[in-house]
C-alpha cells in the first residue's frame, strides 16, 4: 500500500467508527436529558460517518500537496467527531443557547452553554475550512499528492 493510499483508507475507517458511534447513540436516546438533542447526536454520528467514508473514497480526486492534504483531513476529522461529541454533550447537559430549536424547553448552566457554543463554533469553522480545502483541491490543476490526477471516469 502506497503512502498516498493510507490517508483515504484512514478516512474511511474513521467514518465507519463514527457511523458505529452514531448507531450506538441511537440506543441511548431516551437516557439523555434532552432526547430531541440525543436524536440529533445520533444523526450527526451517522451522517458525519457517511461523509467521512465518501470523502475517503473521493480523496484521490483532490489535487492537494501533502501538507494541504494532512491539514484538510485533520480539520475534517476533528469537525466530524467533534460535531457528534458536542451535540451529544448538549443532549446530556440539556443546553439550548446555540441550538434553540432542538433545545427548546431546556437549559444548561453557564459553563455548559459556553462549552457547547465554543465547541460547535469550532466545528463550523473546521468543517468550512476543511471542505473548502477539499473543493479547492478538486478544481486545482496539477498533480495530486505527487501522483497524476485521475479523470472523473477513472476507477481504481
Amino acid at each position: 500500500m502506497s503512502d498516498s493510499s493510507i490517508l483515504p483508507r484512514r478516512l474511511v475507517a474513521a467514518g465507519v467508527v463514527l457511523f458505529l458511534l452514531g448507531l450506538l447513540t441511537g440506543f441511548v436516546i431516551p437516557a439523555f436529558l434532552n432526547p430531541r438533542m440525543g436524536l440529533a447526536s445520533h444523526l450527526e454520528g451517522v451522517m458525519n460517518g457517511t461523509f467521512l467514508i465518501a470523502l475517503g473514497v473521493a480523496w484521490h480526486y483532490a489535487r492537494l500537496t501533502p501538507g494541504q492534504a494532512t491539514l484538510a483531513s485533520w480539520l475534517l476529522l476533528y469537525g466530524s467527531y467533534a460535531n457528534w461529541l458536542f451535540v451529544t454533550l448538549a443532549a446530556v447537559f440539556g443546553t439550548s443557547g446555540i441550538t434553540p430549536i432542538a433545545g427548546e424547553g431546556y437549559g444548561g448552566t453557564k459553563w455548559q452553554e459556553q462549552l457547547i457554543s465554543a465547541g460547535l463554533l469550532s466545528v463550523g469553522l473546521a468543517m468550512v475550512a476543511g471542505v473548502g480545502m477539499f473543493v479547492f483541491g478538486l478544481f486545482r490543476k496539477g498533480a495530486s499528492n505527487g501522483e497524476p490526477a485521475q479523470e472523473a471516469g477513472d476507477i481504481d
